[in-house]
Order: structure tokens, then C-alpha cells, then sequence
């Protein structure tokens, strides 16, 4: 791979499908890089959202899709546009890939985090403050980072291969194994959040019935239904938007070879992660009103401040 051309093993796209890819990947990288980025700033700028974990979990999603939005959308583009000739060099190479997987780990270990913080909250309501102090909530998220990047940065410290039976038809250098190790471990970590939510529905639906007993003929809003349906929606997104590309790496890990559809496919479903990655502040973050109201109060100081740099009548020089 490194000695000759990758360009009929790796680049299979056609000039129409190239200008197709980097369209859309123009069209949603900059409005997902904008949310992400805003969610971020108006959480580092309120001091109440910085003292709940939470919102510091929701913090650490948003890095990771900002991340996801920079590094994806140039690597993948360099990779599938403008290197037809380029002869791939190992170590850049893996580089790369690293920091994109390491936004993207860094993104579903925070879907996970946070669903799990959602069922201590729930479920251990009474000792939720006490479990989960700002400063654990801090460590965690740490170990989140550091455990994304170590397993993101496998390939470059060596779990990777060359020209070899074992490579992948998917990504250069990366050895099959290595790819089931992280299909693997994505899937398992979706499992684990579908496991939270349906555990969290499951608790919901108790209280509500126990509630209906005690008070049979008070009229009463499902939340146990509400939940359902929430979490319904934010589960068929998660998977309609990774479990495709999942999919063609576990095809890749169990097949000797991959047809040139097959890759073309690949290729537009891994712009379903780059969507995902917009769309988790639009499900995550700014559905929540306390955050909502501190995005308001932050507009409403910055514009306070851009007004008085105008000379209008009544503001101090």
C-alpha cells in the first residue's frame, strides 16, 4: 500500500458521486460545527450549568462533535476528493484516522455517560448529588477522553498491518482485527444505552402504574409515555445513523473482499455519523430549558454590550 497508488483500492467514487459526498458534507458540516460550538460556549460561560453534571456531560458531547465536524469532514474529504494520486503514508495516515475516531468514541461515550447519568437520576434521586459531585463528574469525563483516544490510537502504536491478507478494504493499514475490536465495542456501547433508556421507561411505567393506584381516578400526563416516545426517537437516530456503517466494517471483517458499491455505500454512510453529530445538541442539549434560558440571558448580555458600543444617547464612553 505504501509503494503504489491506493486510488483503485481505496478510491472508488466517481466524479458525480465525489461532487455529491462533498456537498452534503459541506452542507452539514458548518450548521453542526455551529450548534456544537454554541451549546459549548453558552455551557462554559454559565457559571449554574458548569456546577451540574449534567450539563458538563453535555459539555463533553459537544467538544466531541465539534471535534467530530472539523477533523471528519477535512480528513474524509482529503481521502475521497483530492487524493487520487497521493500515495498513502502510514504514520499520517493512522494519525488522522485516530483523531476522527477519537471525536467519534468521545461522542458515544458521552451519549452514555449522560444516559446513565439520566437513570442515577431518576432511579437514586435521593442520593444523586451526593453520588455525583462536579469534581467525580470531571474524573469521569478525563477517563472518557483518555480511554477514547487510547483505543482510537491502537492502529498508530502498532495494532495495524501493510500490504497483507489481514488489511482492511475499508481504511489503509488498518488491520481487520482491530476493526472488529471497535465495531465491536461501538455496538456494545449502544447496547448499553439502549439498556439505560429502556431501564429508565421501564421505572417511569412503575411509578406512573403505583401512582394510578394510589389515585385511580385523578387525571394524570403519562411520563412513562412521554419517555417512551422520547427515547424511541433518540434511539432510532443513534442507530439509523451509526449501525450502517457498523455494518459494512463487520462485512469488511468477515469477507476477503469488498465490491466497489459496496465501498461506494460505505463512503455515504459514514456521512450519517457527521449527521449525528449535528443532530445531538438539537436532541440532547437544546431541548433542555435551563440551558435554553441561559442562551437567552447570554444573548440578551452580549447584546446589551454591542448596543453601548454604538453612540446612542445614555452610554457611558
Amino acid at each position: 500500500m505504501m509503494n503504489s497508488s491506493c486510488d483503485n483500492i481505496y478510491m472508488v467514487l466517481s466524479s458525480s458521486e465525489k461532487v455529491a459526498i462533498g456537498t452534503i458534507c459541506l452542507l452539514i458540516a458548518p450548521l453542526s460545527l455551529m450548534v456544537n460550538a454554541l451549546v459549548l460556549f453558552v455551557i462554559v460561560c454559565s457559571r449554574n450549568l458548569r456546577r451540574q453534571p449534567s450539563y458538563l456531560f453535555m459539555g463533553s458531547l459537544a467538544l466531541a462533535d465539534t471535534i467530530a465536524c472539523c477533523c471528519f469532514t477535512i480528513n474524509f474529504l482529503n481521502f475521497h476528493l483530492f487524493n487520487e494520486d497521493f500515495y498513502f503514508q502510514r504514520a499520517e495516515f493512522l494519525l488522522k484516522l485516530g483523531g476522527v475516531s477519537t471525536a467519534f468514541t468521545g461522542s458515544v461515550g458521552s451519549l452514555l455517560v449522560m444516559a446513565v447519568d439520566r437513570y442515577h437520576a431518576i432511579y437514586k434521586a435521593g442520593t444523586y448529588k451526593v453520588l455525583l459531585t462536579v469534581k467525580k463528574t470531571l474524573v469521569c469525563i478525563l477517563a472518557l477522553w483518555i480511554m477514547a483516544a487510547l483505543i482510537s490510537f491502537l492502529p498508530l502504536m502498532g495494532w495495524s498491518c501493510e500490504d497483507s491478507p489481514s488489511c482492511s478494504n475499508l481504511f489503509p493499514y488498518v488491520d481487520r482485527s482491530y476493526l472488529a475490536f471497535f465495531a465491536s465495542l461501538v455496538l456494545v456501547v449502544l447496547f448499553l444505552i439502549l439498556l439505560a433508556y429502556g431501564l429508565i421507561v421501564w421505572w417511569a411505567h412503575k411509578h406512573e402504574a403505583n401512582m394510578c393506584a394510589e389515585h385511580p381516578g385523578l387525571a394524570r400526563i403519562r411520563v412513562d409515555v412521554h419517555l417512551a416516545k422520547t427515547f424511541a426517537c433518540i434511539m432510532l437516530i443513534l442507530l439509523v445513523c451509526w449501525l450502517p456503517v457498523l455494518s459494512f466494517m463487520m462485512t469488511d471483517v468477515v469477507t476477503t473482499e469488498l465490491s466497489k458499491p459496496q465501498k461506494r455505500a460505505f463512503a455515504f454512510c459514514s456521512v450519517l455519523c457527521l449527521l449525528n453529530s449535528g443532530i445531538n445538541p438539537l436532541l440532547y442539549s437544546l431541548r433542555c430549558r435551563e440551558l435554553r434560558a441561559a442562551l437567552k440571558s447570554l444573548l440578551n448580555v452580549l447584546g446589551k454590550c454591542m448596543g453601548c458600543r454604538l453612540p446612542r444617547p445614555g452610554c457611558s464612553k
